[in-house]
Order: structure tokens, then C-alpha cells, then sequence
């Protein structure tokens, strides 16, 4: 994703991507790192999730409040 494909998303969309991901690829520096970009607070926040989700799969009931 570039620049002029993003310019055709709605005013109030962000870019997500789980990572990692392939710049100048998948999607611009400028894109990955502008301020509607939500990729770092995804990636830093991926593995707490999937541990979470894994740990309420497998049986586990306690949430911490």
C-alpha cells in the first residue's frame, strides 16, 4: 500500500498489520510509520493477545480484573 491507494480510504481510517511486515512491499515507510498507523502498537501487543486467547482455549477461567 502506497500513499495514493491510502488517499482513497476515509478520512478516519488507520493502517493495521500484525507484522512483521515487508516495507517498500506490503506497504510504504512513510505509510508504516505515519500517525495513522496502528502497526507497532499491534506488533507490541500481538504476543500478549495470542498468549491470552491460547490460555482461555486450553481451558483456563481466570481473568484478571
Amino acid at each position: 500500500m502506497n500513499r495514493d491507494v491510502f488517499s482513497l480510504a476515509k478520512d478516519d481510517a488507520v493502517i493495521m498489520h500484525p507484522g512483521p511486515i515487508n516495507r517498500g512491499g506490503e506497504i510504504s515507510d512513510e505509510l508504516a510509520d505515519c500517525d495513522r498507523s496502528l502497526v507497532m502498537r499491534q506488533v507490541e501487543s500481538g504476543v500478549a493477545v495470542r498468549m491470552a486467547l491460547l490460555y482461555l482455549l486450553a481451558g483456563g477461567s481466570h481473568v484478571a480484573h
